[in-house]
């Protein structure tokens, strides 16, 4: 316990003395003497994805953290997930096969991100299959090609639909003239990764702006791993061997291509990324040590745009998409009983999703104090293939599916600034899905109003669902048909949010936050069975939490951003507190030049306290700090970057999920990083 806040009361101090050392400092503009006109030409930040069009974000219906790209330069984030762990509130584990986003104490072991909406570009990418939002290197978008992140918390299904649970993150990437020419980067790191990119963007004299990328990532991962659990002087687990020690089972390779064309209100865009990782835990019950647990992800799509101004008060735009997701996992197994020579056998797990769709929008302004979004969407999964098998010899299927579904979505919002600092908001959205349990209806309030030109008060309320996916409704199908059809997960939040402009060059962000989710859909057995589960909606969740959040911006080139979160989530019908729900966040970013605006220092500070695992024993609350360095225009179309991550060599540990006999997954130690680009 001692050490424990020894640890919180050091990242506290370091906040404090970040946000002391530039009390003094000038700010370069007096915001008290500013008009409204020219407050609101102060640079803050713009979002479109609270409300799908673009506003100040002290004037969404949300709590909103903007990641820019700037961000991503300095710090010298590789994957959306690295940049994500250093937003406040927000947590990321790994379990050395994929990462999954934890946001306000809120991380279902195995959940696969599936609660929160991953959108790029405003285009969904959350699969048709698992509904999974990936966002390390399993995700489809090179950190190079993104512009910024727009991190929006609370439920956003009235205008997303399933999905948009616990938030939205939406990424938005580069144009062509962000670009202006090309380039070349590459990267490398002491667990033998490397990462090679080329890039190319322009626009052109009839107004083309053309962006196109791709990379390759390639690492070995950590050489040698040791699990307690499997080390058969201490574990009675019979899979247990060579000490539970495994060695070079880490290896990751993932490839990304990205182009997209805009012209006049036109725009195409095409993504395709493919992933392998083999897999060193020995889940699911695989035989411990096994080489061949590899998992393959793939993603791409294809998307046609239209946008259309007819005037000032009057805008159209729609999309057609096609999307594409397949993923396959090979689990070596042994099935001999107890005692009997050994019976290896590949068990396989495949699938491929398919869907196409249209979306479309008007956004109309009325009476120039009337804000209101129209717009529908529709979605038909043509290909929803599950397969299930051993490759033995004959194959053996469990599960050979081959479903097709589709969904209907209506929505409408209206803001109303009925006085020069109140404005409300009301948004409605109906989602029909027909194939299953029907239609669902979800509304969004807020109340935002500004006490003075540098500040905003949000009351905000929110209703969201999520639709039982594919895999839940028919992976284990003879058992799934036994049981009561399964209904969406619902959440209903409450918050309240503080913003605030001490200068030009700090913001404070308060809020307070409540919520409720019923109907959780989690997986079970079936009593008095041999062991088969299913899943069904038997939980239901209560969380509380409270985020601070100081920063501060300065002309000189320095930049800091503290924050701290404290939640509580609680699982209503036992009363026992969420595995994988860490009671405190504290996180500290600092930027600063140390040679003339073209060489930075850069050191992130994150603190997480204990979490619960799934056998009600406590992973430790561990402190990550990351040092790096970079430069900018110090030489002609060249920058540097290195960095050591981790750099206390804290062996911070996630709790695991159902799959693993690990309670606790440690991660990797003390890494360093290189990177050089190259601009044309």
């Amino acid at each position: 316990m001692l050490l424990r806040n020894l640890k919180l009361h050091c990242i506290c101090a370091a906040v404090l003395a970040a946000s002391a050392a530039h009390a003094n400092e000038p700010a370069t503009d007096d915001l008290g003497a500013l008009s409204l006109e020219q407050l609101m030409q102060m640079d803050v930040n713009l979002v479109y994805g609270a409300s799908r069009y673009q506003q100040r974000v002290t004037d969404a219906p949300a709590s909103i953290t903007i990641v820019t790209a700037d961000d991503i330069r300095r710090f010298g984030y590789t994957t959306t997930a690295e940049a994500l762990r250093n937003v406040r509130g927000m947590y990321v584990t790994n379990d050395r096969n994929y990462s999954y986003v934890g946001m306000r104490g809120f991380l279902r072991p195995g959940d696969y991100s599936t609660r929160v909406l991953l959108l790029v570009d405003g285009h969904r990418l959350n699969d048709n299959i698992y509904d999974s939002a990936a966002v390390g290197r399993e995700m489809m978008i090179d950190i190079d090609w993104i512009e910024r992140i727009e991190v929006i918390r609370g439920p956003s299904s009235s205008i997303y639909g399933s999905s948009a649970f616990l938030g939205v993150i939406n990424v938005v990437t580069k144009h062509g003239a962000q670009i202006n020419g090309a380039q070349i980067a590459a990267e490398g790191d002491t667990l033998d990764g490397y990462t090679a990119r080329a890039t190319y963007g322009n626009t052109f004299d009839n107004g083309l702006d053309w962006f196109v990328s791709g990379s390759h990532y390639s690492s070995d991962g950590e050489e040698r791993l040791y699990y307690p659990e499997f080390d058969e002087r201490i574990s009675a687990d019979p899979r247990a061997r060579n000490h539970g020690v495994v060695t070079g089972m880490d290896d990751e390779d993932a490839s990304k291509f990205f182009t997209s064309v805009r012209y006049n209100g036109f725009a195409a865009s095409a993504y395709y990324s493919e992933r392998i990782k083999q897999v060193p835990t020995a889940a699911f019950g695989t035989i411990f040590g096994d080489p061949d647990f590899r998992n393959f992800d793939s993603r791409g799509y294809f998307e046609l745009a239209y946008t259309h101004t007819f005037n000032d008060a009057l805008n159209l735009k729609g999309r057609a998409f096609y999307d594409y997701s397949e993923y396959w996992g090979t689990f070596p197994t042994d099935y001999a009983e107890e005692g009997a020579p050994p019976d290896r056998v590949i068990y396989r797990d495949e699938t491929i999703g398919e869907w196409v769709g249209t979306e479309w929008q008007i956004n109309a302004t009325l009476a120039e104090r009337y804000t209101l979004a129209v717009g529908t969407e529709y979605r038909a999964n043509t290909r929803e293939k599950q397969i299930a098998m051993d490759l033995s010899d004959p194959i053996y299927f469990y599960l050979d599916k081959d479903s097709t579904s589709a969904v209907f979505g209506v929505f409408a919002q209206v803001e109303a600034n009925v006085r020069d600092n109140l404005s409300f908001t009301a948004g409605l959205r109906y989602d029909d899905y027909n194939d299953s349990f029907g239609g669902t209806l979800n509304p969004r309030l807020a109340m935002i109003y500004h006490p003075t030109e540098l500040s905003a008060v949000k009351a905000l309320f929110g209703d969201a669902f999520r639709a039982p996916n594919p895999y839940e409704r028919y992976y284990y199908q003879e058992t799934q048909l036994t049981q009561e059809a399964l209904e969406p997960e619902t959440i209903r939040t409450y918050e309240l949010v503080y913003e605030q402009f001490l200068s030009s060059t700090h913001r404070l962000n308060l809020s307070a936050y409540a919520y409720d989710i019923e109907d959780l859909i989690t997986q079970r057995e079936v009593p008095d069975s041999d062991g088969d589960i299913y899943f069904a909606n038997v939980e239901a969740v209560r969380a509380r939490g409270v985020e601070a959040e100081l920063e501060g911006k300065y002309d000189s080139g320095w930049l800091w951003r503290a924050s701290i979160a404290a939640q509580r989530s609680k699982d209503e019908s036992t009363g026992l507190e969420l595995s994988m729900s860490p009671h405190r966040l504290a996180k500290l970013s600092a930027s600063a030049p140390i040679y003339a605006k073209q060489v930075y220092a850069n050191l992130e500070l994150q603190y997480q306290s204990e979490a619960y695992t799934l056998i009600r024993t406590r992973s430790p609350d561990f402190v990550l700090a990351n040092l790096s360095f970079n430069t900018r225009d110090l030489w002609n179309g060249v920058e540097l970057s290195v960095g050591v991550y981790n750099l206390l060599n804290a062996r911070d540990a996630f709790a695991g999920a159902e799959e693993h006999a690990q309670a606790v997954l440690t991660q990797d130690g003390r890494t360093y990083r290189g990177k050089f680009t190259v601009r044309f």
